[in-house]
């Protein structure tokens, strides 16, 4: 069978088994365009709608159960329905929200993340990470009197912060200068040309939405000695990459950024999103101070994530799950890189983060990533078909939840995609 045919197969095979999820998506198109509201989670020919979860497993409305190896995005670092996370939820509503008012959780929350960060002096809550990494941008431009910004090519720093192939016409107006991630001559003829007005680098230590690609720690370096020469504030993007140790990317690789943003699972799995850094940077939201900058937010402390993302943060993820976690990605890791060994399988990533891509290796800035549509359709529905949700991109962000049992099921699975791919050829 050709890879087009192959692909045919499996779209008909995927809307044969799922009607009630096509019924659900047509639906939904009467009042969201195209039936959305999240553009990630939409595929073609409809994308599933889950009924329920629990562990690390989905349940979809067709009553087919799945393996959640998306850990949605890592926010989902807790899985579904965690005892731990529903209690501390459940006792912060016992005690009413929506104050409008200070809450004891909300600095028991920051202290956690100063203690475990080590750039973060002061911290500041926001509800996303998207309006983390505005309000950091917003922090370094207002610190530094300067308006440019450096960001990287395949970045994703929120909805409206998106740097791929080409312009992305919803993002911010600040003045974006892009240099190719990894690639520190590229990186230094830019900052070379824009140094006098420099305000902020900012990077994700590992590409998440770009493809799992870890920055090489020299690079990493590179940017630190850079920001501190020109006077821009070097911004790290933890968003994603926290969850690599105790103190996220910064305390592995030993490297300190002025400024960090945080999101995800760091609020329990709730809506929750934290920008913080230098303290002298920081101080300019004291609202004890003369001339203060006022940082707003209805939801910002609001009870279930300050709860939630304490309560997950202490009993659940202290260090030493930290560190198991990480461990249990690379290991799934490198058992993945010897089944596609000598096919068109590729696996990037570091720890729990890890993204299939489809083409030749190896691959360290998104200049190297080769499109390849079909291929990656097929596997995201031949995964599914076997029980495993991943991102239609073939993203992969494993829960506290996932096992060994998970790892090697989905092992097996792979194996069994590839042992189909040499009669999949394209037309």
């Amino acid at each position: 069978m050709t890879l087009d045919k192959a692909l045919d197969a499996a779209r008909a095979r995927f809307a044969e088994d799922n009607p009630a999820s096509r019924a659900a998506h047509e639906e939904a198109a009467a009042h969201l365009p195209g039936g959305n509201t999240r553009t990630t989670l939409f595929y073609q020919p409809f994308p599933l709608t889950m009924a329920s979860a629990d562990g690390c497993r989905l349940t979809d409305l067709d009553g087919h159960t799945y393996v959640d190896l998306l850990g949605d995005y890592t926010a989902g670092l807790y899985g579904h329905n965690n005892p731990v996370i529903r209690g501390a939820v459940e006792a912060a509503l016992d005690g009413g929200w929506n104050y409008g008012a200070h809450g004891p959780d909300e600095a028991r929350l920051a202290a956690v993340l100063c203690e475990r960060f080590p750039s973060l002096e002061l911290v500041r809550f926001t509800n996303s990470g998207t309006e983390a990494n505005l309000l950091a941008l917003a922090t370094a431009t207002t610190h530094t009197g300067r308006g440019t910004v450096l960001v990287f090519t395949g970045a994703y720093h929120g909805s409206v912060l998106s740097f791929g192939d080409s312009a992305f016409p919803l993002n911010v107006p600040h003045r974006f200068v892009v240099a190719e991630y990894n690639d520190v001559a590229e990186t230094a003829s830019v900052i070379d040309r824009h140094a006098a007005d420099l305000a902020a680098i900012l990077v994700e230590p590992v590409l998440g939405s770009g493809g799992c690609l870890p920055a090489d720690p020299a690079f990493l370096a590179y940017l630190r000695e850079r920001a501190d020469e020109t006077g821009a504030l070097l911004i790290f993007d933890e968003v994603m990459t926290s969850r690599m140790s105790a103190g996220g990317m910064q305390e592995l690789l030993g490297i300190t950024p002025d400024m960090t943003t945080l999101g995800k699972y760091t609020g329990g799995g709730m809506t929750f999103g934290a920008f913080g850094g230098r303290a002298d940077v920081m101080a300019m939201y004291d609202p004890r101070r003369p001339g203060h900058v006022a940082h707003a937010g209805t939801f910002n402390n609001n009870v279930l994530s300050m709860a939630a993302g304490y309560a997950g943060l202490t009993e659940l993820f202290p260090p030493s799950a930290a560190r198991a976690l990480f461990e249990r990605g690379e290991r799934l890791r490198t058992r993945l890189d010897a089944i596609a060994d000598g096919t068109a399988l590729v696996w990037t990533g570091l720890g729990s983060m890890l993204t299939v891509h489809f083409g030749p290796g190896p691959i360290t800035s998104p200049r190297d990533l080769r499109p390849a549509p079909a291929l990656r359709e097929l596997f995201h529905l031949d995964m599914l078909a076997r029980g495993f949700h991943l991102a239609r991109r073939g993203m992969i962000a494993l829960s506290l939840e996932i096992t060994d049992t998970e790892c090697d099921a989905f092992c097996d699975a792979v194996a069994g995609f590839v042992a189909d791919l040499p009669a999949q050829r394209p037309e």
